[in-house]
């Protein structure tokens, strides 16, 4: 069985050009979202619980199927389990013709690598400020209000919310403080 999934987009926000690519490819059952969000697919939902061993998937562009990389591995490995293909027309990405070297693990090592990519960028990014003497994180409070707020409270004569309201200095701060 041919089953159709269309989503609107900014360029076809009817889907009126998907739904006439996949009738015309020959889809048989097609689900249309109501909205182009990422979340609340309900469409996508019904989709994956209703569909039968040996049907294919049809979509006009991966992106109307998943909105990352992640979740396209994800979408597919489910479809994998309800031993589903998948081709998107754009693409022309057909799982069902994986002789050589199956899409699914192509995509799953693409998703790992750019997770690793950012990872690695991100990190040298760190390293690289930290040369520079950038420090990140969020700022750290004045010295002197510190030490007042420690002063404040080992004379015992205020309450925490009075050191508060004196120094800025929050209950779990002090604390902090205190320990070193």
């Amino acid at each position: 069985m041919l089953i159709g999934y269309a989503r609107p987009s900014v360029e076809d926000p009817e889907c009126q050009q998907q739904l006439m690519l996949l009738k015309s490819f020959g889809c048989t059952k097609i689900y249309v979202e109501m909205h182009a969000s990422p979340k609340n697919r309900l469409q996508l939902e019904n989709l994956l619980e209703q569909v039968e061993v040996g049907s294919r998937l049809v979509v006009a562009k991966l992106y109307t199927f998943a909105d990352s990389t992640r979740q396209l591995v994800e979408l597919l490995n489910i479809l994998e389990t309800k031993k589903t293909t998948f081709f998107s027309i754009h693409e022309n990405i057909d799982t069902n013709n994986e002789k050589e070297y199956p899409f699914i693990k192509i995509l799953s090592c693409l998703s790992d690598f750019q997770s690793d990519a950012i990872s690695e960028k991100t990190k040298a990014g760190l390293s690289l400020a930290k040369e520079k003497g950038i420090v990140s994180g969020r700022p750290r409070k004045a010295d002197e209000n510190v030490k007042k707020a420690i002063e404040l409270y080992e004379s015992k004569q205020f309450t925490l919310a009075e050191i508060k309201e004196k120094t800025g200095i929050s209950r779990s701060t002090l604390y902090r403080y205190l320990e070193n």
